[in-house]
C-alpha cells in the first residue's frame, strides 16, 4: 500500500507539471477541480512538492493554503494508520 500512495503522489506531481507545461505553452489546461480532487486524494505531498519544484499555483489562496494543509493532514494520518499498524 505504500507503493501505492508514492506512486499517486508522483502521478499528482506530473499533473501538476504538466499544467505548468501547458500554461507556459498556452494549451488546453487541466481544470482547477481535478488538480484540487488530485491532492485531496492522499495527493497532496506531491501537489505540494510540484508547487514548489515547478513555481506553479503558488499565488493562487486555494492552492498555496489548502495544499499544505491537506498535505500535513495527510502525512499525520499516514504515520499514526502506520504506527496503529493498519499499513505495513
Amino acid at each position: 500500500m505504500p507503493y501505492l500512495i508514492i506512486f499517486y503522489n508522483l502521478w499528482v506531481l506530473f499533473l501538476f507539471g504538466i499544467d505548468k507545461y501547458r500554461s507556459k505553452k498556452q494549451k488546453r489546461r487541466i481544470p482547477e477541480r481535478i488538480l484540487l480532487l488530485s491532492a485531496a486524494a492522499f495527493g497532496a505531498p506531491g501537489a505540494y512538492l510540484a508547487m514548489l519544484l515547478f513555481r506553479h499555483k503558488t499565488k493562487k489562496p486555494k492552492f498555496f493554503l489548502l495544499i499544505p494543509l491537506l498535505a500535513a493532514a495527510q502525512i499525520a494520518l499516514l504515520f499514526y494508520l502506520r504506527h496503529k499498524g493498519f499499513i505495513p
